[in-house]
């Protein structure tokens, strides 16, 4: 073949030939480029690889004959810094880019994509782009732009920190012998009895105004609670992590209509203790993995997004002793103080974020376990302590850091009697018969906790506005996307 070929050329092929040739022989011998994340490209020790790299172009920087890219993918805070020649590329395009990854003379990053292809798969007009390649926006200007703030670093940042708590979160409970479930987000029950409620209704044509598809009024959920406690009859450790919904009229930097729950159930105790141990065991063991996972996205909220109320990983982890008091003792600590409070602090009060700021900040700006509540002030399951002459409940609060209330829970009340009691002096024993059910065959005493996973957030990172810890917002007046 190759010398019938060979006879084809009637000259001398010419140097411009020769060089077409060769090239073609290279590409042809080049390997396939190994396609890679940008975290994975800046830990490969593959110096010389011949790679493909696919992200958003986070800023463009000119420079003598090349053009210096960091492209982004999400999968890390720090870019990928890409060497090209003069092509035409805009700040928030995205590229796929092709080249050998290199060592890079700049010692802030340890290697740099020397690109020899470089596909625009979606251009992006800088000047109509809301955010501007040299600016530092805040959280509360990207909050107008919940379809594009992902593109920001420090939501990027945020989203990557939120999914490792998820994952850290359902690691402890896994390690610890807990059984997830999967709790309705549509119920006909009211657990917190706040009345704050979604109410779920058929729409359509074929559907009759006020008609009721399940028979009975039926709402988005307030708390998977109950429906563990159903599963606490035949699972001594249970839990669910899911949505959870509040209608209430508010726009103020703590609340939501839609936000996520963590909740726990423990059969077999009767120690508020046992409840206390589990929440702060969680809580550690979640900070704990988010500050080794997402060290440099935490490192970004508390340098220069959220600098004034940056927590220390000490007080974020409960390594010191944490404070236990009463609320009669909490009570008597605001009514020492000297500081003048918004809301009323006599005793049988519910106690606001305003007195859980303080009560921290009083114990040594770490976490707090506030415990035994007014009775009056805790919902019908709570267990009844039997005290007088004031009369409370084996309820407790974990009050942290910059937030205040973190987690709530209770010993729930399993004497069958008491509980009826409580139930007909509220008007609701035929609504919760079931409930009293549970009390009848084979109750044990338990108790459970929720723990808002935006507050958690919030704690971690220093993050005053609920709105910025969660990826699409719901809140009154405002349902975007």
């Amino acid at each position: 073949m190759f010398q019938a070929a060979a006879k084809t050329f009637s000259v001398a092929p010419t140097a411009s030939v020769c060089r077409g040739i060769l090239s073609s022989i290279r590409q042809y011998c080049k390997k396939t480029p190994t396609k890679l994340r940008v975290s994975e490209a800046l830990s490969s020790a593959e110096l010389g690889a011949n790679v493909k790299v696919q992200g958003w172009v986070r800023s463009v920087r000119p420079q003598k004959a090349n053009l210096f890219l960091h492209v982004n993918d999400g999968s890390s805070l720090q870019s990928l810094q890409i060497v090209a020649g003069s092509e035409l590329l805009t700040f928030g395009s995205a590229i796929e880019v092709t080249g050998i990854l290199k060592k890079s003379p700049n010692q802030k990053q340890p290697v740099e994509l020397e690109a020899d292809q470089i596909h625009v798969v979606g251009g992006c007009n800088p000047v109509d782009f809301p955010f501007k390649i040299k600016e530092r926006h805040g959280l509360e200007y990207i909050r107008q732009f919940p379809h594009l703030r992902c593109r920001t670093n420090a939501f990027s940042s945020l989203l990557r920190v939120r999914s490792e708590a998820t994952t850290a979160i359902h690691s402890y409970f896994k390690e610890n012998g807990f059984v997830q479930i999967h709790t309705p987000i549509i119920t006909s029950n009211d657990c917190e009895g706040a009345g704050e409620l979604f109410q779920v209704e058929p729409s359509g044509p074929e559907h009759e105004e006020g008609e009721n598809f399940f028979s009975v009024p039926a709402f988005l959920t307030v708390s998977g609670q109950l429906h563990l406690e159903v599963m606490s009859g035949a699972f001594s450790r249970v839990y669910t992590f899911g949505p959870t919904f509040r209608a209430e009229n508010s726009q103020s930097r703590r609340h939501l209509a839609e936000f996520y729950m963590v909740e726990a159930e423990v059969s077999f105790t009767q120690s508020l203790e046992d409840l206390t141990k589990v929440m702060e065991d969680m809580f550690r063991s979640a900070t704990e993995h988010v500050l080794a996972h997402c060290a440099e996205d935490v490192a970004l909220f508390h340098k220069h997004v959220t600098p004034g109320h940056r927590v220390s990983p000490e007080q974020m982890t409960l390594s010191r002793s944490t404070f236990r008091i009463t609320y009669s003792e909490a009570i008597d600590i605001l009514n020492r103080s000297s500081q003048k409070f918004t809301f009323p602090t006599d005793w049988g009060c519910d106690l606001q974020t305003e007195h859980e700021k303080y009560l921290v900040k009083h114990c040594g700006n770490i976490p707090v376990f506030v415990t035994d509540y007014p009775y009056d002030l805790k919902p019908f399951y709570a267990r009844d302590n039997q005290d007088h002459p004031k009369h409370t409940a084996a309820a407790v609060d974990l009050l942290v850091p910059g937030v205040g209330e973190l987690c709530g829970g209770s010993l729930r009340e399993e004497r069958l009697d008491l509980l009826r009691a409580r139930l007909e002096e509220v008007g609701l024993e035929e609504t919760y018969s079931w409930y009293l059910d549970l009390r009848r065959f084979g109750s044990v005493p338990h108790g459970g906790f929720g723990l808002g996973f935006e507050r958690f957030l919030q704690c971690i990172l220093g993050i005053d506005n609920i709105k910025d810890v969660t990826p699409f917002p719901r809140f009154s007046h405002s349902c975007l996307l």
